[in-house]
């Protein structure tokens, strides 16, 4: 589970537009949300950046910088609106339940993420989605609308697949990294997406890390497994420079 670091937060509000980071306030369908930009350089391909139950976090800021240092821009999108970052199981369940209950709402969130990163001056031509948790939830749903992207990753995000909904549309490879030990999200329901995008000839790669639970990548969570996190970020970084190459 993450914490938010009182540094990190005033970074976050208050970075200037000339720092290596800044805090993007923006609105979809007339609701306000801040979102986190960082681009080392004009052109640099896109990483769209999607947040656990948390809310969008120190942890969220931490990823899009550590991409920067690799050449990746990063917009690290608000999918609950601004200010709005549950701390309490029960206002994340209901943050994260709201969005599952409305899908249209939850593309509508991550369309208008990007265009916000391409008023920026991201090169959203060039992009991947990926995402933690809920926001892995929310990246397979943006794959199965068919957004033209180069890619989709989770890092130990739901899997399953809505009821009407499949990858007949989805373009761009899809790359998932789960752990074993998670018992939120099955090893069954692994095997069934994995013979979803089989059947609907998606190009994608599924990895598996051995003991590692739900959440493995948290930092400071009594989840958190160094090896399964540092491995899935390797096969993440070699995946984008595949793609956006």
């Amino acid at each position: 589970m993450k914490t938010i670091s009182a540094v990190l937060l005033v970074f976050i509000v208050s970075a200037p537009a000339s720092a290596a980071g800044e805090a993007v306030r923006y609105e979809v369908s007339g609701h306000p949300y801040e979102g986190y930009y960082v681009s080392p350089a004009a052109k640099a391909p896109l990483v769209l950046l999607l947040h656990d139950w948390d809310g969008l976090t120190d942890y969220e800021v931490k990823r899009a910088e550590m991409l920067a240092k690799l050449g990746y821009s990063v917009f690290a999108a608000d999918l609950f609106g601004a200010g709005i970052r549950p701390t309490e199981v029960r206002d994340r369940r209901q943050h994260t339940g709201e969005l599952y209950q409305d899908r249209e709402k939850m593309r509508a969130l991550i369309r208008g993420a990007l265009e916000t990163a391409k008023s920026k001056g991201a090169n959203v031509g060039n992009t991947v989605v990926m995402g933690y948790c809920f926001g892995g939830a929310a990246v397979l749903e943006f794959a199965r609308a068919g957004a033209d992207m180069k890619g989709f990753v989770t890092f130990h995000g739901g899997l399953a697949t809505p009821e009407g909904q499949d990858y007949s549309k989805t373009k761009g490879k899809v790359l998932i990294m789960h752990g074993t030990a998670d018992t939120a999200i099955t090893m069954d329901m692994f095997a069934k997406l994995a013979a979803e995008l089989e059947t609907h000839g998606v190009s994608h790669e599924m990895v598996c890390y051995g003991g590692a639970p739900h959440a493995f990548t948290v930092y400071g969570s009594s989840r958190y497994r160094k090896e399964a996190d540092e491995k899935s970020w390797m096969r993440f970084v070699t995946f984008l420079n595949e793609v956006c190459r």
